[in-house]
């Protein structure tokens, strides 16, 4: 279980094809504090470490994770934001974010705020999947490539969402332009609510 609250972005050394699967080997400032069997999100998805050496660790994505999200489409070099799983004597700065991706999202818009950045993400909508509870509301929570966030101006398939500066710096939302794809999870809570009142 994770909160959203993204510790820092890894950067991508190495790529590795192994049959359906890909080992991405990352580093971080943390990684001599992880273990083998660890969870750690990685924009949003919940990957556990295999293997560490030095200051170098891996995650395998299999092929349902790289259909699901953005990790197929990351390259050497590339930054991730990474969030290790919550303690739970800790605070919950963001919200209940399980790290299992629901699908991705496109960048349509991105417009200056006087000193923070509104972006518009669209993702496919889905009656059936809107039914059960996959779909945004006004202030709610909503977790975009692993950052905790609060939706505003939310439509069937689209929703917004305002970056203050120090997110801007502190992750991978420096590199989002329009036509950027991303990693969502619709709030586990609207999930739960919605099964309630089907049954």
């Amino acid at each position: 279980m994770f909160s959203g609250i993204v510790e820092e972005m890894a950067t991508v050394v190495d790529i590795r094809h192994d049959r359906d699967n890909v080992d991405l080997t990352l580093t971080c400032s943390f990684t001599h504090e992880l273990k083998i069997d660890q969870s750690v999100s990685h924009n949003g998805v919940c990957l556990t470490v295999v293997n560490i050496d030095g200051d170098q660790y891996v995650v395998t994505a299999m092929r349902e994770t790289l259909e699901r999200s953005n990790l197929g489409l990351l390259a050497v070099g590339d930054k991730v934001n990474v969030e290790r799983s919550m303690l739970m004597n800790g605070r919950l700065d963001g919200h209940i974010v399980q790290g299992h991706v629901d699908c991705t999202a496109l960048c349509t818009a991105k417009e200056d705020a006087d000193g923070s950045t509104y972006f518009t993400f669209e993702y496919a909508y889905d009656r059936e999947m809107a039914r059960r509870g996959y779909f945004t509301v006004d202030k709610g929570s909503v977790t975009v490539n692993g950052v905790s966030l609060t939706v505003c101006n939310p439509t069937e398939s689209t929703f917004q969402v305002a970056i203050i500066p120090y997110t801007m710096q502190n992750t991978n939302f420096c590199t989002i332009e329009v036509g950027s794809k991303v990693n969502l999870e619709f709030d586990i809570l609207g999930k739960y609510i919605a099964r309630l009142q089907s049954l």
